[in-house]
């Protein structure tokens, strides 16, 4: 009889689809695609399959898109219009470049303070090696534009060749508000300047409000507290605000997707009715991930995922088979390993939590980890792979 276990493990595969427009069905057109890639590459839908899509295709089908005007009258509205100190963005031109093009279009002085040695997402302004020899402490020591030219001079990117010093300086004149730029780490260096504050930074947001609040800082507000409401008919973000939007023209932007569970929901059930089989189904913007030369983190999103299915709550829960191997069966081999390891997979745990024998196994959510493996799949340029199918993730070794 022929041996029919299966050789294959977890498969990511990037699936073609139609452009995406403002207004069309997303649901049907990811259904769609999915189920002809499926027919012209012969491979089955099965159960516990992942289809996730990339978040710009849901904003884009959402119209969820702002202008830079809609961005200032909402900066003007809520921080007065006057000076604002614009603390920790990340180093961005399709970030966070048209954000500051329409908040210093909302305010009349813009005091722009940099974290240094690099933003949140790893991009450089001066390297430690820099600071060492310098004498800098990066933790205490507050930097005037004078200060940070004087000891180290213009700083390009490693990949885009831009100074974002002089970008950002430059943008804010463009929009006719006074630059002032600064280089500091400690948030409440900014109230020697301004009481009111935009705090751009965000995964460590909270913690900075909580710091200039109780610092006397007069307004408080981060990038999630812009464009959390329709401004003028615009998109919005009730979760994020502008956290996780692109530059979408030289005056528009696109938001964070919002409201999207019924989308998931919807996939899920096209596939179920069309195959039986039970997807899983996600939206992914960035994955979580670092690149060791640039040291620069992904993750400029909020979150990874901020739509999915139930299936896809929790942790893994898996046992480390080098670690049974050398370990509990070390001195079995051959079938005789395979069994007994496979038993203990079959018999582990709900929950192998501080388990010696999960260590190394990665504890991190589940929608963390396929999310970057989708976005690493899918790229950021011109696959044409808005969509990716995740097959085999939840399989084990005794998957047949």
């Amino acid at each position: 009889m022929e041996n029919k276990e299966r050789r294959v493990g977890t498969v990511s595969r990037g699936i073609r689809c139609p452009i995406i427009r403002e207004g069309d069905d997303l649901a049907a057109i990811v259904t769609d695609s999915v189920l002809e890639a499926s027919r012209s590459e012969g491979f089955p839908i099965r159960d516990r399959d992942v289809i996730a899509v990339t978040e710009s295709v849901v904003a884009r089908a959402q119209g969820n898109y702002a202008s830079v005007d809609d961005i200032a009258a909402d900066v003007r509205a809520k921080l007065g219009g006057e000076t604002v100190g614009v603390i920790f963005p990340i180093l961005s031109r399709n970030r966070f470049a048209i954000c500051l093009r329409g908040i210093a279009r909302g305010a009349k002085k813009i005091v722009l303070m940099l974290s240094y040695p690099s933003d949140e997402v790893g991009n450089e302004l001066v390297s430690l090696d820099a600071l060492d020899e310098a004498g800098v402490d990066p933790y205490a020591d507050v930097l005037t534009l004078e200060k940070y030219r004087e000891l180290f001079g213009e700083n390009r990117h490693p990949f885009t060749g831009v100074d974002y010093v002089a970008y950002y300086g430059d943008l804010i004149r463009e929009e006719g508000a006074e630059a002032e730029i600064l280089f500091a780490n400690r948030p409440a260096a900014i109230l020697d300047y301004t009481k009111r504050v935009l705090t751009c930074d965000i995964h460590t947001r909270k913690r900075t409000k909580r710091i200039l609040k109780a610092a006397g800082a007069e307004i408080v507000l981060g990038l999630d507290d812009i464009l959390n409401a329709p401004v003028n008919g615009s998109g919005f973000n009730e979760n994020y605000g502008l956290l996780g939007s692109n530059k979408s023209t030289e005056e528009k932007i696109k938001l964070f997707p919002h409201g999207a569970e019924p989308l998931v929901e919807a996939v899920q059930k096209n596939i179920f009715e069309k195959t039986g089989a039970k997807v899983e189904v996600m939206i992914y913007g960035d994955g979580a991930f670092k690149d060791p030369q640039g040291k620069i983190w992904e993750l400029a999103d909020p979150v990874v995922s901020p739509f999915h299915t139930a299936g896809l709550k929790g942790t893994p829960n898996e046992l480390k088979l080098k670690y049974l191997a050398d370990n509990d069966y070390k001195d079995l081999s051959g079938d005789a390993l395979k069994e007994a390891i496979s038993k203990s997979i079959r018999e582990k745990d709900g929950n192998l939590k501080g388990s010696m024998a999960s260590q190394g196994t990665t504890p991190r959510q589940l929608t963390d980890l396929i999310g970057s493996l989708c976005d690493l799949t899918s790229g950021s340029g011109d696959k044409g792979t808005p969509v990716v199918l995740v097959q085999g993730y939840f399989d084990n070794y005794t998957n047949d």
